[in-house]
């Protein structure tokens, strides 16, 4: 997947940091999880930023940034694809010393890219899961197919908010249809 420069969500953006928070507190109760977190990718940078966190640190971890690289957030930024970790005791990707900087050492962690038009906005990331949210490949695609909504959703609120739609200013019509069947969608995840 190729990284693409998106705005990271303005602080002073009501609108996309409303849906960020949204992303996160709804990927926390789905997979009963004990924080989330989406990190967006800054490509001038070359860092991934906390954009949006729920549960453990969401009071001091938003603007904080770290090498795009590092850790399993930058690794599944780069390779563009989900993973799921156990137990991340060994795990050669878990860059622990970053994660006791957060103030947060979770045991376990389920992360995915944001990927829209195949391009890689961030990652989301949910730190210590229950244990049947990561139990199997069903949940894996769960958390894939989560992600990709949020890409879009998060794709059209930034496009629409950076002046990059063609459109006259607001959103178009066909892009709020699109943004609420995305919340629908949320809302039936949330049923599950």
């Amino acid at each position: 997947m190729e990284p693409t420069t998106l705005p990271v969500a303005d602080p002073a953006d009501p609108v996309a940091l409303e849906l960020l928070q949204s992303i996160v507190d709804v990927a926390r109760a789905i997979f009963g999880a004990l924080a989330s977190s989406v990190f967006l990718l800054d490509e001038e940078s070359g860092e991934l930023v906390f954009r949006a966190v729920s549960g453990q640190g969401e009071e001091f971890l938003v603007g904080r940034r770290f090498p795009a690289g590092q850790g399993i957030a930058g690794w599944v930024a780069v390779s563009g694809e989900s993973i799921v970790v156990d137990d991340l005791t060994d795990n050669a990707a878990f860059d622990r010393s970053l994660a006791q900087s957060t103030q947060y050492v979770p045991d376990a962690l389920m992360a995915a890219p944001l990927i829209h038009d195949g391009q890689v906005l961030g990652v989301l990331e949910i730190l210590d899961p229950s244990a049947q949210a990561r139990s199997g490949l069903p949940e894996l695609d769960l958390l894939s197919l989560f992600a990709r909504q949020a890409a879009i959703a998060l794709r059209i609120v930034t496009a629409d908010r950076s002046g990059a739609a063609e459109a006259a200013p607001g959103m178009p019509p066909q892009q709020r249809a699109a943004a609420a069947q995305l919340i629908r969608e949320l809302e039936r995840l949330m049923a599950l």
